[in-house]
C-alpha cells in the first residue's frame, strides 16, 4: 500500500510537466519538471511516458522507498471531454504510482491553486481559453474547450487570427481602418498585411510565431484604435460569459464566490480586460471576488489530491505555504 508520500501531484500543460511528491503531513518530498503533455499529437502511451520520466525522479529523489504514494492527483492538458479523462485514469493506474488514481483537466489546477477551498470558479486564457468551477460536494462545472467547434473564442491563438483578419481586411478595402494593419506586421519588420500574410503562408515566418501578435493587439488597443478595443472587449465578454454560466450552473450566482483568473493573457493585467471584467461580472454575480491566480498549479493538483484523502486543514496550509 502507498505509505511514504500521500500524494504524487501532476501539472502537465502542452509545453511542461510539474511533479511533487507530497508527504502526509504537507511537506513537499521531492519535485521535477518534464516535458510537455500532447497525446493528441504523440498518442496517450508516449504522453505518459513523459510524465513517467518526471515521476521517476522524483520518486528517486525521495528516496529509495518512495513508492508507491496512497494516491496520484494529475491535471492534465488534452484531458477535454471526461471520456479523455478516463482513458488517462487507465493509462496512468497502469503505471502503478499510486493506489488510487485522480485525472482533470488542467485548468482545475489553476482553479485549486487559487481558493482556499474547492469552492469557485476559474478561467484559464492562454493559447486557448477554458473554465472550470466546483464545489466542496464534488460538483463541477465545465465546457468542452476544444475550439471553435465546441464555441470557444478566445485565448492568445484566437486573438492573434481575429486581429490578422481584421488587418488583412483593412489594408485591402474590404474592411474598416485600423492601425493593425500596420503594427501587426511591423512586429515582425515587415511593412505591409500582404507581406506578412506571404511570409506566413511561404513559411518564412513559423506559424507557431502568430501567438507573438496577442500582445501587439493589446498594445494597439491601449493606443486607442477601435477595432483593436473592440476585440480587447469582446475577450472580457467571453471570460464574464464563461464565468457566470459556471457560476450560475453551480448555483453560485448570489453567492460570495472567488472568480480566480489565470492564463498568460489574463495575467499580463490589462487594465481594458480587467475593468470591463470587474465591471460586466458586478452586474451577474454582484458578489463574485475575482482575483489573478499566482500560484503554481502543481500546487493546485496537489490539494485537489489532499481534497481527496481528506487531509486536515493545516495539512493543507502547510503544503501552500511552501509555494507562497
Amino acid at each position: 500500500m502507498g505509505v511514504n508520500g500521500s500524494v504524487l501531484a501532476i501539472d502537465a500543460g502542452n509545453s511542461k510537466t510539474d511533479v511533487a511528491l507530497i508527504g502526509t503531513d504537507g511537506t513537499v518530498l521531492s519535485t521535477a519538471r518534464g516535458g510537455g503533455f500532447q497525446p493528441p499529437v504523440v498518442g496517450i502511451t508516449t504522453a505518459v511516458d513523459v510524465l513517467g520520466a518526471a515521476v521517476e525522479r522524483v520518486l528517486a529523489a525521495a528516496g529509495p522507498d518512495a513508492g508507491p504514494v496512497a494516491h496520484v492527483s494529475a491535471c492534465l492538458a488534452n484531458a477535454d471531454l471526461p471520456v479523455e479523462e478516463e482513458e488517462l485514469t487507465e493509462a496512468l493506474r497502469e503505471r502503478g504510482w499510486g493506489d488510487t488514481v485522480e485525472v482533470r483537466n488542467d485548468t482545475f489546477a489553476i482553479l485549486r491553486a487559487g481558493v482556499d477551498e474547492p469552492r469557485g470558479v476559474a478561467v484559464v486564457c492562454g493559447a486557448g481559453i477554458n473554465c472550470v468551477g466546483m464545489v466542496p460536494d464534488g460538483r463541477t462545472a465545465r465546457f468542452p474547450a476544444i475550439g471553435r467547434i465546441s464555441g470557444d473564442w478566445g485565448g492568445g491563438s484566437g486573438l492573434s487570427e481575429e486581429a490578422m483578419w481584421f488587418a488583412a481586411r483593412a489594408e485591402d478595402g474590404r474592411g474598416e481602418p485600423t492601425e493593425l494593419a500596420r503594427t501587426l506586421p511591423a512586429h515582425f519588420g515587415l511593412d505591409s498585411m500582404y507581406a506578412l500574410i506571404e511570409a506566413l503562408h511561404l513559411g518564412r515566418i513559423e506559424g507557431a510565431r502568430r501567438h507573438e501578435l496577442a500582445p501587439v493587439l493589446f498594445a494597439t488597443a491601449r493606443d486607442g484604435d477601435p477595432v483593436a478595443r473592440a476585440l480587447v472587449d469582446r475577450l472580457a465578454d467571453e471570460v464574464v460569459a464563461l464565468s457566470s454560466v459556471a457560476l450560475s450552473r453551480l448555483g453560485l450566482l448570489d453567492e460570495e464566490v472567488p472568480v480566480v483568473l489565470g492564463g498568460s493573457v489574463l495575467a499580463a493585467r490589462h487594465p481594458q480586460v480587467d475593468d470591463r471584467i470587474a465591471e460586466l461580472l458586478a452586474a451577474r454575480a454582484p458578489k463574485a471576488v475575482v482575483r489573478v491566480v499566482t500560484e503554481s498549479p502543481v500546487l493546485g493538483a496537489g490539494l485537489l489530491g489532499l481534497d481527496h484523502t481528506g487531509a486536515a486543514p493545516e495539512v493543507h496550509s502547510r503544503l501552500r505555504a511552501q509555494y507562497v
